[in-house]
């Protein structure tokens, strides 16, 4: 995986010399990259129309040892938006998207449609190649990762000389990067989309484009809109409703404290700890103290993660981390329990009711549960790199049209999931029902301060085990898609 990108500006055509309070267009978006910030900027400049450029693209990433990002210099973007893509700790393949297609007269000339399904683009237009079901449209970013560069390679110089034999019809130069997408999805290669949300992503076609495109971008506020992007849209109920609401105020905070992500993590880590020693005790007291500890440990366990979505301070060690911390906190949790069930015990010895058998039940079940997640998540990202080797069929940059693409009817039960996620109560208890870390952690404060830990135990097994089958149940349909 790379850990930076290299970026190619293409510069062949008149109107990124267009003028702005920064400039040029070209001179204001090589100062957006500055602060990023992108160091190696390579600025295509030479012209001899579009065979030419998709020439110089495929030399550059043939001899780059990072991906490599490909920006007109005719766009004018939210530097937030160009890090969205240029920062993203992935630095895989993908592309900036705005949601939906403008109908008529309203759609920017410039904006290719595309067809996003599960977060990839599955079909890409251009003048010459048209997308029928199409649901967004393409900003004109897009990056290639380091495993993709030979595609993209090989792409841009099939292309280059379709357009020097004057094969692709009515295609102009402006439009080598919606060709280079176009190439990628129709070879096959997974192309993820980043959706620009509020935030402004578009290519000008004159003067009057260009100083309309600069004033909108003043209508949003990027720093609230990058806080906002730090927040998980998609998580559970409980980390939803009872702990992003507020935990999103201290993200600023402690990005103005120098916290790293690692640090929080190590906080929590402590926090849990602590909350375990308070459970050891038994008490009521000691488990509502114990209770409120775990809860604040949770929600410094979101605003790491939080924190380095909004910094950027992504790393391999701080998710690793942050995965193993989230295990150690509950296990801890979970001995803490056991003994504090037993030191209230008329006779405080031995395996009262049975709970260090139920505790131990508890760790193997929620160990077994992880596996099934993360080892069904590798097997699908090694399917999806074999399948963009020969599985899936690579279609010819001159076919105009993939109206005549054939959709395989999808299975009832899963139609079903997917009706079901568009609903609202329903996306939600889907949700809680696979028993994520917010919801565990709910389940585990409530039910130990109202009840006892064994209750505690009983639940996290009951429920754990309807989850476990619930999301095994899931995936067999899912696979066999």
């Amino acid at each position: 995986m790379s850990t930076t990108t290299s970026v190619v500006l293409l510069a062949t055509t008149p109107t990124g010399r267009l003028s702005c309070a920064d400039g040029t267009l070209l001179d204001r978006i090589t100062g957006q990259l500055a602060a990023l910030p992108i160091s190696d900027v390579q600025v295509v400049t030479a012209g001899g129309g579009l065979g030419a450029d998709l020439r110089g693209i495929a030399k550059i990433a043939r001899a780059s040892a990072e991906a490599v990002a490909v920006l007109p210099a005719d766009v004018v973007a939210h530097t937030e938006a160009l890090a969205m893509l240029l920062e993203h700790p992935a630095h895989d393949t993908r592309a900036l998207v705005h949601a939906g297609v403008p109908d008529g007269p309203t759609r920017p000339p410039l904006r290719s449609p595309v067809r996003i399904e599960g977060g990839k683009i599955m079909a890409s237009g251009s003048s010459f190649h048209t997308v029928p079901e199409a649901n967004a449209t393409f900003a004109g970013v897009l990056q290639a990762g380091v495993s993709d560069l030979p595609t993209l390679a090989d792409i841009a110089e099939e292309l280059a000389d379709l357009a020097d034999a004057g094969r692709l019809g009515p295609v102009t130069p402006v439009e080598a990067v919606d060709l280079l997408l176009v190439g990628l999805v129709r070879s096959g290669v997974r192309v993820r989309a980043a959706a620009l949300g509020e935030l402004h992503c578009d290519r000008v076609t004159g003067q009057d484009a260009a100083d309309s495109a600069v004033r909108r971008l003043a209508d949003v506020d990027e720093a609230q809109v990058r806080l906002d992007s730090a927040v998980k849209s998609n998580d559970g109920f409980f980390t939803t409703f009872f702990v992003s609401p507020w935990s999103r105020h201290l993200i600023r905070p402690a990005a103005a404290l120098k916290l790293t992500p690692n640090a929080v993590t190590g906080i929590s880590v402590g926090l849990a700890a602590l909350s375990a020693v308070w459970f050891s005790a038994g008490t009521l007291g000691g488990r509502l103290a114990g209770a409120v500890l775990l809860y604040l440990s949770f929600v410094l366990d979101c605003l790491d993660g939080q924190l380095a979505r909004y910094t950027r301070g992504f790393s391999p060690l701080g998710a690793w981390a942050d995965g193993m911390a989230d295990r150690l906190k509950e296990y801890v949790v979970y001995v803490g329990l056991a003994y504090g069930y037993v030191a209230v015990q008329p006779f405080p010895s031995g395996n009262p009711h049975g709970i260090w058998f139920l505790a131990a039940a508890a760790m193997i079940l929620q160990s077994v549960r992880h596996a099934l997640h993360y080892s069904y998540t590798g097997a699908i990202y090694d399917a999806g790199r074999v399948g963009a080797l020969w599985a899936k069929p690579v279609r010819s940059l001159l076919e105009p049209s993939d109206a005549g693409r054939r959709r395989v009817p999808r299975q009832g039960v899963l139609r079903l999931a997917q009706r079901l996620e568009r609903e609202s109560v329903a996306h939600w208890l889907r949700k809680a029902i696979v028993l994520p870390i917010g919801e565990r952690m709910a389940l585990i404060a409530v039910t130990t301060v109202v009840f006892d830990a064994r209750v505690t135990f009983l639940a996290l097994l009951g429920w754990g085990s309807f989850a476990a089958l619930y999301q095994l149940a899931g995936r067999i349909v899912r696979s066999a898609e």
